[in-house]
Formats: C-alpha cells, sequence, structure tokens
C-alpha cells in the first residue's frame, strides 16, 4: 500500500466520489454526485492546500484523506482542515485511518502549519488515540459531531 495525490490516480476519481458521496451526503444537502466529481477533480490539480491523498494497492482505492481550507460552514474562524477520511469497508480495523492521518499530518507540519481540526461524526475514539482534542460537541446539519483541533510543536 502507498500514500499519494489523488492527482496521480485521477483513474479511481470516479469511485471515489461516489464512495465519499454516499459517506456525506447527510452534511451536503443539495448537492450531487456531481457536484462531488466537480470537487475532487479541483482539488486533484492542487499539489497545495487543498489537497487530497489516496491510499492505493497496485492502483485498487483503499482510502483517502485530505488538507482541507475549509470543512464546516459554521465554523469559519478556523482553518485547515484534516478532512474526507476514508477508508473502504473492506479494509477497515487495519490501521489504514492512522495511515492517512498521520501522513495528513506530515504534510502540515512540512507546510509550516501549527495547529489542524476537524469534525467527526463517529469517529472521535480514533482521534483521541492520535492525540487530537475536543473543542465542542454541536449540532451540525442535523447531526451531533465532535470539533476537534491538534496543535503541532513548532
Amino acid at each position: 500500500m502507498k500514500i499519494d495525490f489523488l492527482g496521480n490516480h485521477l483513474n479511481l476519481l470516479p469511485e471515489l466520489a461516489k464512495l465519499q458521496f454516499d459517506e456525506w451526503k447527510h452534511f451536503s444537502p443539495g448537492k450531487t454526485l456531481e457536484d462531488r466529481v466537480l470537487k475532487l477533480q479541483d482539488i486533484a490539480q492542487s499539489n497545495d492546500v487543498p489537497f487530497m491523498v489516496v491510499a492505493v494497492d497496485d492502483d485498487r482505492l483503499i482510502g483517502s484523506a485530505a488538507l482541507a481550507l475549509e470543512d464546516m460552514r459554521t465554523r469559519k474562524d478556523l482553518s485547515p482542515w484534516l478532512a474526507s477520511v476514508f477508508v473502504k469497508p473492506e479494509f477497515r480495523s487495519n490501521g489504514i485511518a492512522t495511515i492517512l492521518v498521520r501522513h495528513i499530518e506530515d504534510q502540515a507540519t512540512r507546510l509550516g502549519i501549527k495547529k489542524l481540526f476537524l469534525y467527526t461524526e463517529r469517529a472521535r475514539g480514533l482521534y483521541l488515540k492520535l492525540g487530537w482534542s475536543d473543542i465542542e460537541h454541536c449540532e451540525y446539519m442535523g447531526v451531533d459531531v465532535a470539533v476537534m483541533f491538534k496543535q503541532f510543536a513548532p
């Protein structure tokens, strides 16, 4: 398995867009699968923030993660964000989410970012284990979420 920029694996973009759309469509009412495809196409062209990486094995999609400028419409005061952490169900419970999160954290540190934010509906326990801390628990788009942060050493 390797972690690489989505832009180097454009053939995986339609599958990734469908998986992410199905997973998080409740956070984007009114948006379509085509909207998700277009967003990923834009992100795939970037090697700067925002960017997305994919976990692949022989060009088979395993998961994704992103470094985004915005991810939560109600918290525009927070930036940048760890976002789009997703592992296909058949690959879960193998530490892949941890690898993806650590990769984004490493990239953020290389870019001089001192603090990252995220929100999660179901993975708070994972992020706590990885050193993230709570900011708040709130309702976002009708869903209870934890908003979290991680501070990096200077």
